[in-house]
């Protein structure tokens, strides 16, 4: 698509249109090149698309868009102006100002590419519609970026409650930061982690939701064909590239990306069942798994347990081990933002500190603030250790594990170890608090989690989880 040489004074904007199809086995981006003339201000983009009819249990259309500049497609390249995926219609990037998702600056002359990205194609095809507005002038000053700190008033080493899978309206949620922050603030949360769909374009609009009393981290959740994965706490302005899937053998290098700018990895919800999220990547670059995202479904009771199977054939194998946490992946009301919520152990309120306790797998998960959770092993002796420790002790030494609970009634207490469910408790009182304790060894359970369970209305199956502890580790490291 091609526009005339450049602004003149009969001309102040113009309008371009195409159309196309694209068939059942699209690739998974299609680039379409837009020639940008000198003299540009403004480039606003619209597009539409058909959706036919299709047979019962067969995917229709749906269709994602975003730009990149003059600089090129490149994967992991500079040229990402950003992607709203199938949540906008249209978007304009000038150098003052862009539609949420998209990364304000100067409409600079070159070879611009809008990237088409067919999530679902019927078998009809899929027949698409862009219209291309260029508005010429002078192009305004882009303001200098204004990030949220990296710090909060912290209460020192302490347990401090966040929520690190969080949408605004800079991808595809409804919520403005502002709102997400006043959610935040009521549901007892000490720390949050943005994480737009495949663009980092939020990060610069944190800053006036933080405080003294909520840590905003920066990041994004990389939203590829084979699997989403949260990149916690990077560096602000980071931006992760997405196009790619499991057979490429390129997640490593965007991991180390992740890594190499601060932030953690964490897959997301692993078995959710959405066209694209089943996670294909393998666990060898992960710091940590959403193993809880949002209400409790059955998709989340298998990530549980897939996670509980690497713990074991870690523990079993000698090899390091993979913490849980848990998100709400909230996006719009009625999603509660903090449900769950990960609880960490941190040194202070800082991005850093918080990292480091996830990474270390110092933290539970709760469905609410109203869950508080104590959870220890001790072996006689004054010897004790909490989650993610390990009680030094003999194999065939007796074991005590105690667990301090409040804020849930009626629910159930079980301990889980490599040996499966050895324990399960009667329901706490209405009350909602207890101490529920039992007896092991370390020749008997390798390492013992804490679930809390609601109570179930009939059948076989356990209630959803109140609650979730990581593992406590038994035994010396050489028995």
């Amino acid at each position: 698509m091609t526009f005339a040489s450049g602004a003149d004074d009969a001309r102040d904007a113009e309008t371009r249109t195409v159309r196309g199809t694209l068939p059942p086995g699209s690739p998974d981006f299609v680039y379409v090149p837009v020639e940008i003339p000198s003299g540009v201000r403004e480039i606003k983009v619209a597009y539409t698309y058909d959706k036919p009819a299709v047979p019962a249990g067969t995917p229709g259309n749906a269709l994602d868009i975003g730009i990149f500049d003059e600089r090129g497609t490149d994967l992991g390249g500079r040229g990402f102006r950003g992607w709203s995926g199938g949540a906008r219609t249209e978007f304009f990037i000038r150098a003052d100002d862009a539609t949420p998702g998209y990364i304000p600056g100067h409409v600079r002359e070159g070879t611009w590419h809008i990237a088409l990205g067919p999530y679902t194609v019927a078998p009809q095809g899929l027949s698409y519609e862009l219209t291309i507005r260029l508005t010429y002038g002078e192009p305004g000053d882009t303001p200098e970026p204004v990030y949220p700190p990296s710090r909060a008033k912290g209460r020192g080493r302490a347990w401090y409650r966040g929520d690190c899978h969080l949408h605004s309206w800079y991808s595809d949620g409804r919520r403005t930061p502002a709102r997400i922050a006043a959610l935040a603030r009521a549901a007892g949360l000490d720390f949050i982690n943005s994480s737009e769909h495949n663009t980092h374009s939020a990060h610069a609009h944190w800053a006036d939701a933080a405080g003294d009393d909520l840590l905003v981290m920066l990041g994004e959740e990389v939203t590829t064909r084979n699997g989403h994965v949260v990149a916690l706490g990077t560096e602000p302005g980071t931006f992760v590239d997405w196009r790619y899937r499991a057979r490429d053998n390129r997640f490593g290098r965007f991991a180390r990306r992740i890594r190499q700018a601060g932030g953690l990895v964490v897959p997301a919800h692993p078995h959710a069942t959405c066209i694209g999220c089943n996670w294909k990547f393998g666990f060898g670059e992960a710091d940590a798994v959403e193993v809880w995202n949002g209400p409790w479904t059955p998709d989340d009771e298998v990530a549980l347990a897939d996670w509980d199977g690497m713990l074991v054939a870690a523990v079993r194998g000698g090899r390091d081990w993979i913490p849980a946490m848990g998100s709400s992946d909230a996006h719009r009301a009625p999603d509660p933002v903090g449900h769950p919520q990960t609880v960490v152990l941190a040194d202070d309120l800082t991005r850093e500190a918080v990292q480091e306790g996830i990474r270390a797998g110092r933290s539970y998960v709760a469905e609410s603030k109203q869950v508080v959770l104590s959870f220890t092993a001790s072996g006689g002796r004054g010897v004790q250790a909490g989650i993610s420790e390990r009680l030094e002790v003999d194999g065939d030494r007796p074991v005590t594990v105690r667990l301090e609970v409040s804020g849930a009634p009626r629910c159930a207490v079980r301990f889980v170890t490599d040996q499966g469910v050895l324990f399960t408790s009667a329901p706490l009182p209405v009350a909602g608090s207890g101490v529920v304790e039992w007896r092991t060894t370390p020749s008997y359970a390798a390492y013992v989690r804490a679930e809390l369970r609601h109570e179930t209305a009939a059948g076989p199956l356990p209630g959803a989880l109140a609650a979730f502890t990581n593992p406590v580790f038994l035994g010396r490291v050489d028995d």
